[in-house]
């Protein structure tokens, strides 16, 4: 892999030069901090937005400590009330059992003694407090049955699971519903003279009968077609209690939703998740602007370290690159630190529908937006509550970091975040399907799309590392693939960045205080130079370069374009226009 792309680098010592002097305006702000409540924070925001607006420096001033009276600071406290919480003993569980072929973890007999007479005691009315759900009961068993059916030797069940089963089955049999009995054993091949129900369950409606037959051949480790998978997510989905929903079994859709995953998806599959409800809302609206890059954070945010995409966005901004954001408040796994909770923190509304946001993306004041999927596409937020029960992430987990809500007149861009190896492509294959322009994955930290500006050490861990980055572009040469009528060509890179003159820094661990994430942002947005600041100049600087963006040709041209946007102040005042021109657009 080369370690950039594009024409060479002037060597690490010019590059230090230039890092190492920077602009007056720089100068100027370089001293801002944020530390809510205290003068510094009121002095460097002013100095940031002394340009702006009255209404501006007010915000700037007041908008951290507003958000910490109205608004929680960590993002656990993000998950929305009312959720039933996933028994604590059977979810540790899942974490082992429903998961891929080479990452599974048998349970020892103790453990799946225990987690059997869990379920056994739930089902028989015993745990009040904290009860095994139906959909932890759909993931659990589906891992159980396609590790029997499918999984190699290593990762079939151990020999304490047997036993636990023989023990336990014959009394789970009398308590558990039929749908649980169908996916523990669908054919009548694991559990003997006690699985008798699985051959001849059916389902109730024309819903959940797609659904089973789906499930017969999900369970066996089989794969589904195209349309099939499509045929039944637009069948069960939304799901909920309001008339319009359909009523679907739990536990089938979890046992599905987590099945899938465990099989590991093929491209059709993918395909289907991430195109099926494209037309929910109607066609897309189309923002008249020159460039649009959609980001596909990982919605289930950060826990550990700094997520600066929100605050690369406001800086991309300033100088014509449109970004659109899309995800969560909050979503399992992680519960992590997502643009959406910072945003709500600061004052934003976050509640809009796609045609806000391309008034948004067309106003000169912003240049970017962000969508919930509660307001973008209802049925895929319909489970979030469900998908915390499933333990792991499902396929959507994946295709849901692809979506094109609003599209632009000009060119589209995608960038979307991974971790596991084996998504760099899938995720790159869904992008050509959307025939945008460009498509970039990157593995940043913690799987997001920060990339970082610490040195690798020497020992680390196996795999792709951080920084590593793959993806397509419209092309300067004929050396490119046509397949869509979109001539592109293909790239894969680990971003150094040290070449590019940047000292090795720690990342700033946050510890999923969305408070922390907006001071580090903020200060860094207000000229403070560190950390946070080289990581929101890096991120910015390297799409643009890598999407192959106007005047991003030349990495040292983009990295000083995105300094200035910075240090000018311009940046900052995006962000604190954006929260205000959110509440005007409704």
């Amino acid at each position: 892999m080369n370690s950039l792309l594009r024409p060479p680098l002037p060597g690490p010592s010019l590059c230090a030069r230039r890092r190492a002097s920077p602009s007056p305006a720089a100068r100027r702000l370089g001293s801002a901090a944020l530390a809510v409540g205290g003068r510094r924070c009121r002095r460097g925001l002013s100095v940031a937005a002394s340009a702006a607006p009255s209404w501006m420096e007010e915000a700037g001033v007041e908008v951290l400590e507003e958000g910490g009276r109205r608004n929680p600071s960590v993002s656990d406290s993000y998950r929305p009330a009312g959720l039933p919480r996933p028994n604590a003993t059977v979810l540790e569980a899942q974490g082992r059992v429903c998961t891929g072929p080479g990452q599974t973890r048998p349970l020892g007999e103790e453990q799946a003694m225990r987690v059997l007479d869990t379920i056994l005691r739930s089902a028989m009315g015993e745990l009040k407090e904290e009860p095994v759900s139906s959909a932890q009961l759909g993931a659990f068993f589906a891992g159980m049955t396609i590790r029997a059916n499918s999984f190699p030797e290593a990762t079939q069940w151990s020999e304490g699971e047997r036993r636990a089963m023989s023990i336990f089955w014959p009394r789970l049999v009398q308590v558990l519903p039929p749908e649980v009995k169908f996916i523990a054993d669908p054919e009548g091949t694991i559990m003997g003279a006690n699985g008798l129900t699985g051959p001849r369950y059916v389902g109730q409606g024309t819903g959940e009968m797609r659904l089973v037959g789906a499930l017969r051949e999900v369970l066996a480790g089989g794969h589904l077609g195209y349309e099939e998978v499509q045929c039944v997510l637009k069948d069960i989905l939304p799901i909920g209690s309001n008339s319009s929903s359909t009523v679907v079994s739990e536990a089938l859709l979890a046992a599905f939703l987590i099945g899938q995953r465990m099989n590991r998806e093929t491209d059709r599959e993918l395909k289907a998740y991430c195109l099926a409800f494209d037309d929910e809302l109607g066609p897309p609206p189309v923002a008249d602007v020159k460039s649009l890059t959609h980001y596909g954070e990982p919605y289930d945010g950060n826990t550990r370290f700094f997520r600066s995409t929100l605050f690369v966005a406001a800086v991309r901004a300033c100088y014509g690159e449109s970004s659109l954001l899309h995800g969560v408040e909050w979503m399992p796994p992680k519960g992590g630190i997502t643009e959406g909770q910072m945003l709500k923190f600061m004052g934003a509304n976050i509640r809009l529908s796609p045609t806000h946001a391309k008034t948004l993306l067309e106003d000169e004041n912003a240049g970017f937006a962000y969508l919930n999927l509660q307001e973008a596409c209802p049925p895929l937020y319909s489970i979030i509550g469900l998908r915390e029960h499933i333990k792991k992430r499902p396929p959507i987990a994946t295709s849901e970091k692809v979506q094109q809500f609003v599209r632009a007149r000009g060119r589209e861009s995608m960038i979307a975040g991974f971790y596991h190896e084996g998504y760099e492509d899938p995720l790159l294959m869904l992008m050509r399907r959307r025939t945008v322009h460009a498509g970039l994955v990157v593995k940043g930290e913690e799987g997001a799309l920060s990339m970082t500006t610490k040195e690798r050490s020497a020992h680390a861990s196996k795999g792709l590392p951080v920084n590593h980055c793959s993806g397509f572009r419209t092309p300067n040469s004929i050396n490119s693939s046509e397949t869509d009528g979109i001539p592109r060509e293909s790239f894969r890179v680990i971003v150094n960045a040290q070449e590019l003159g940047f000292e090795s820094t720690e990342t700033p661990r946050t510890d999923r205080s969305v408070l922390k994430n907006l001071e580090l942002g903020l200060a860094a947005l207000g000229g403070e130079k560190g950390a946070a600041y080289d990581r929101i100049v890096l991120n910015a600087a390297m799409a643009d370069h890598l999407l192959g963006c106007s005047g991003a040709e030349d990495i040292n041209a983009a990295l000083d374009r995105t300094r200035e946007a910075i240090d000018s102040g311009n940046a900052l005042r995006r962000l604190m226009s954006y929260i205000k021109i959110s509440h005007k657009v409704t």
